[in-house]
Parts: structure tokens; sequence; C-alpha cells
């Protein structure tokens, strides 16, 4: 009988247990649904989005702006910033924007406005980039559309630089205080390789460019055929170039070099086309080229942008 009342109770004790859990557990779970209920996104701080529709190109774009923190206190003196402005937005905005942000606070360098363009609305990044940022449509090669029924579109980068200059600059200048006499463009991969053509066929377009592993190989290295033209026609090139790539992106030992995305030794590319540049002698023309030893292609464009941003900004008195 007592075994039995024994039994009986700790029955009850176990229930009761597994009740309470069961109503903690319904309280965290009502808790967490509340707060996702409740949760708001992340917002950069002095941060604005603007949509553009490029009236030629029929797009729409959206233009993202990070504004310095002195900027607001400062619009009454008429203070002009310079404006940095980063393709492949989605990820390059917010990594210039908290870059450029800590080279001011700790490093000293001047304050700017950073203009982050957007890929195009309704397009996936890869889509969007590779018919923005490339100079031609590969003459081999097979590529594939990762977007469904929508052929693969390439070589319009002329068009989109276009965009830039004619829709872009006017907004900005006209919205912020911005310092149209410095522009600084920064780009990587095939953001860098859109920069390469705008030096080429508009140089004017920016007067600093910081230009991370550019993809010179593209299209049987027709950027090189263009850098071979425009010495042919002119005698000078006005602007200020920043190269840099990381060390590791080149071949493996063995491997055969070619102008191909399989086959191309980037970090001999590079040091190819900038040595191509300076061998004309341009009166206008500054490159510097740095080699990042450690680095590859998907880590080196943080320390790049910090090294060409200490290239523009001038430093600011302690």
């Amino acid at each position: 009988m007592g075994k039995t009342k024994a039994n009986k109770k700790g029955k009850e004790n176990h229930e009761r247990l597994f009740a309470s859990l069961a109503l903690c557990l319904a309280g965290a779970a009502a808790a967490t649904s509340t707060a996702a209920a409740n949760a708001a996104p992340y917002v950069l701080a002095d941060t604005e989005v603007l949509d553009l529709h490029a009236a030629t190109l029929q797009r729409d774009y959206q233009v993202y702006v990070a504004l310095p923190e002195s900027y607001g206190a400062t619009q009454s003196t008429g203070r002009r910033y310079p404006v940095i402005f980063v393709v492949d937005a989605n990820y390059g905005f917010p990594v210039v924007r908290a870059i450029a942000d800590r080279l001011h606070k700790h490093g000293h360098l001047e304050e700017a406005i950073v203009v982050g363009l957007s890929y195009a609305k309704g397009d996936s990044p890869t889509y969007s980039r590779r018919r923005d940022y490339t100079p031609s449509v590969p003459r081999a090669g097979v590529y594939t559309s990762d977007m469904p029924g929508r052929q693969v579109a390439f070589g319009q980068a002329d068009d989109y630089g276009r965009f830039i200059s004619k829709q872009v600059f006017p907004l900005v200048a006209a919205r912020y205080g911005a310092d149209m006499g410095r522009k600084i463009f920064v780009g990587h991969s095939y953001g860098s390789l859109l920069g390469v053509e705008l030096l080429l066929t508009r140089p004017g377009t920016f007067e600093d460019y910081i230009l991370g592993s550019p993809s010179l190989w593209f299209d049987g290295g027709v950027l090189f055929e263009r850098e071979r033209a425009y010495a042919r026609a002119h005698k000078d090139l006005p602007a200020k170039v920043y190269f840099g790539i990381g060390g590791q992106e080149t071949l493996a030992r063995g491997q055969k070099r070619s102008r191909s995305e399989e086959h191309a030794d980037m970090v001999a590319d590079l040091r190819e086309f900038d040595a191509a540049l300076k061998a004309h002698r341009y009166p206008g023309l500054k490159t510097q080229l740095e080699v990042f030893p450690g680095e590859d292609h998907a880590s080196v464009f943080p320390i790049l942008l910090t090294h060409g941003l200490r290239a523009y900004l001038h430093e600011e008195p302690r």
C-alpha cells in the first residue's frame, strides 16, 4: 500500500514537472514569436536610398547614399565633400561606408560622401553585372543565363557609364554638398573591368580610380586592345589610378597562361596592363599598383580599398 502511494505521488510530481516545462517552452515560443513579429530591419545610420529610372536603358536602379557624420552641421558653411562611387553596391556600399568612416575617425583622413550603385531592379546580381559592367559581348566561351526565360546579356558598359554620368552625377550634385571635381570610382572584379572601360573610353568621368582585381582576361583581353587603340589616338590620359590585387590571383605552378577565365594569371595581366599605361608617359596619368601577399580574389577587396582611399583622401589636422 505504501509503495502504491509512493508511485502515485511520484507520478503526480512528474506530471507537474512536465506541465511546468511545457508552460516554460510555450512562454519562450510566444516570446520568440512576438520578438520576430516586432523585429525591424537593421538600418545604416545617415544613409538614404533613391530610386532612379535609367531612361535610355529602360531599367530601374537604386542609388544608396551615406553622408558623413559632420554633414548636417556643415551645410550652412557651404562645405563640399569628395564623393566615392562604388559599384556592386549590395556588397560594396556597406564595406566602403564602414572603412571610409573608420579611416576618418581613426586614421584622420577627410570625410567623404559614399554613393552605391545597385544592380537593376528585377535582375539577379550575376545578370545585372554581366550586362552593365562588361565592355563587349564575348567572342568565345559558353555562358548560360541564371534568369529563366531571359537570354544572356553582355557588353553594355558604355551605355551604363553614360547613365552614371548623365543621370547619377546630376542627381548627386543637385541633392548633396558634393565636390564633383573629386569623384572616386571604386570597383572590384567585373566592377573594376567597368572602371577600366570608363578610363579608356571616357577618362574624365572620374578623377580618381580604385580598381581591384580587374577581370582583364574578359573576352580574350579586349581591354588590352582598347588600351592600344586609345594610345594611338591620344597624347594624354588625365586620371589617377590605384590598382590592387591579391597575390594568390595567379595560376598554379605548371599551368599554361591564357586570356580566359579558367587560365588567367590576373596578377600578371594587371602588371602588364599597368606597364602598358606607364610606357606611354601620359602627362596627366598617375598609376600605382600593389599586390597583397596571402590574399585571394574573395578576400582582397577591403585591404586594397583601404590603401586606395589613403591615396586619394587627404589627412586632416590632428
